[in-house]
């Protein structure tokens, strides 16, 4: 098995026994003689616990990437002194594939992930990586592994872009090389039922000036810890708030957040690059716009949501994330304040969630969001 860390090693993968390789797409392919597939419950699939048959792999060393390769899902060995173990240069992206009418894959928005990847590579010290290895080896590897997206409503194959330092070194600096991959994994629901909120003043999630935008490894360790004392207590996400003036949301573990107050959808701004720039974010504030509700990205304080619930102008709560997709919000606690909502009443979300869903089965994108794989 490889070991990462050494330059020289080259892309040898437990499973790749009994490989064929390939040729024909933008770069090489050993193909599984014996695809896993048949072996999966459809039926049953949670999330980020199967894994498909391939796996794209790319290496940065010398100062430049190497030529990709495209292998059999599998493990590899690493080096006790690899640097992202200890320092954590690690990065990663979230992007689902769907299929059209017509049974073709259907990638969403993969240049905005690939935009926000490169914001994270940087701020973390990391080289690019080259638009045709993310993209276009994005397209070949899920070309390649199709029938792994699955068909069920609710249910979507999940990419996973990431990128990790690979120098066998201890000292405190940038590694020199970096190894790229991309896996996906068929996924059911995030969440399965609305989620209940806390908002909880003992833990930061993130400061300006730090990495809160960057969707890197050590921003979901450091959350991992208060997020299991919150589940204890019967919650399933923090809703984190600033670690300045500790009022002013900012986002949950796993989603942006929004709330509609009166005729007005309002969400956490970007400015002090304290939270992500979500993809579905991004989507669902252009598809607020089409459907004429006004959208104001600022800040939010708890106290002024409070308020919107005692006056009864607080319409809707919900967050939007790539796994998550559009999560309806039931409950949310803060201090002695325990707020309850009835989405089953909602307009305004559940309209959103069916104009995303066409959107992801290439139904109606005016937009262009969705990249067709023939």
């Amino acid at each position: 098995m490889e070991d990462i860390g050494t330059k020289e090693a080259a892309v040898k993968p437990a499973a790749a026994e009994g490989k064929e390789r390939k040729t024909g797409g933008l770069f090489p392919v050993e193909r599984v003689r014996k695809s896993h597939l048949g072996e999966v419950d459809f039926s049953n699939l949670g999330f980020g616990k199967i894994f498909a048959d391939h796996m794209l792999v790319a290496d940065f060393a010398d100062g430049s990437w190497q030529p990709a390769h495209i292998v059999p899902y599998g493990e590899f060995s690493v080096s006790p002194a690899n640097s992202a173990l200890h320092y954590g240069q690690s990065i990663f992206e979230g992007i689902k594939a769907y299929r059209d009418e017509d049974g073709a894959p259907l990638l969403f928005r993969p240049e905005k992930n690939y935009e926000r990847f490169l914001k994270s590579a940087e701020r973390l010290a990391m080289p690019p990586v080259p638009e045709d290895i993310f993209l276009s080896g994005m397209e070949q590897l899920i070309s390649l592994d199709r029938a792994w997206i699955p068909e069920a409503e609710g249910c979507s194959l999940y990419i996973r872009p990431f990128m990790f330092a690979t120098d066998a070194f201890l000292g405190v600096r940038p590694s020199g090389s970096y190894r790229f991959m991309i896996i996906n994994s068929p996924a059911g629901a995030y969440y399965n039922k609305p989620v209940k909120l806390v908002v909880q003043e003992k833990y930061v999630r993130a400061f300006p000036g730090g990495t809160g935008f960057a969707k890197s490894a050590g921003n979901y360790a450091g959350s991992l810890m208060p997020a299991l004392e919150v589940q204890r207590q019967g919650y399933d996400q923090i809703l984190w708030i600033d670690g300045i003036q500790h009022k002013y949301l900012q986002e949950c573990g796993t989603m942006n957040f929004f709330v509609i107050i009166g005729d007005t959808a309002v969400t956490a701004d970007l400015d002090e690059g304290t939270i992500l720039d979500g993809v579905t974010r991004d989507t669902v504030i252009a598809l607020m716009h089409e459907q004429g509700l006004k959208v104001e990205e600022r800040p939010l304080s708890i106290d002024e949501v409070l308020e919107a619930y005692r006056q009864g102008t607080l319409r809707e709560v919900f967050g939007t994330g790539t796994a998550a997709g559009i999560s309806y919000v039931a409950e949310m606690t803060y201090r002695e304040h325990h707020l309850q909502f009835r989405p089953e009443a909602w307009t305004i979300a559940p309209a959103l969630l069916q104009r995303l869903g066409d959107v992801h089965f290439g139904k109606n994108d005016p937009h262009g969001w969705c990249r067709r794989i023939d």
